[in-house]
């Protein structure tokens, strides 16, 4: 079982990277499935985010040399989850959580694309002005 633990957290890791590659996987294997091209790309996203958020805490705890990346990222999806149910509540009376956690996830991959492209290429520069 260590072993197998091993080989999924290198896989994860790999894939963490370059997020774009499973993004590119689960589209086109969706695709080619189901020919529906809104709902590739909308499984496309959900599954990217899982990397996203591997490869965004990490390039933040590289650039700050903290380690509150990932509890950060999750800290802000708490909190606007939470402004979400609030403002859902009060417009509509009731809450639909599974709605809630869809408008976040999907919110969050834009977000999380953005901040990686950002510290990506901020670390990029660091690297190239520290040689």
């Amino acid at each position: 079982m260590g072993a197998l633990w091993e080989v999924v957290k290198q896989a994860y890791g790999y894939l963490s990277v370059l997020p774009v590659i499973p993004f590119a996987a689960v589209y086109l294997g969706t695709y080619l499935y189901s020919r529906d091209r809104k709902q590739s790309i909308r499984l496309a996203m959900d599954v990217t985010m899982v990397f996203l958020i591997g490869s965004v805490s990490g390039l933040f705890n590289q650039l700050s040399g903290g380690s509150f990346g990932f509890f950060g990222i999750l800290l802000v999806m708490l909190i606007c989850a939470g402004l979400l149910g609030n403002l859902q509540y009060r417009t509509k009376g009731k809450l639909d959580p599974v709605r809630i956690i869809r408008v976040i996830w999907r919110i969050g991959f834009f977000v999380l694309a953005l901040l990686y492209v950002i510290f990506l290429l901020v670390g990029l520069v660091r690297t190239i002005v520290n040689m």
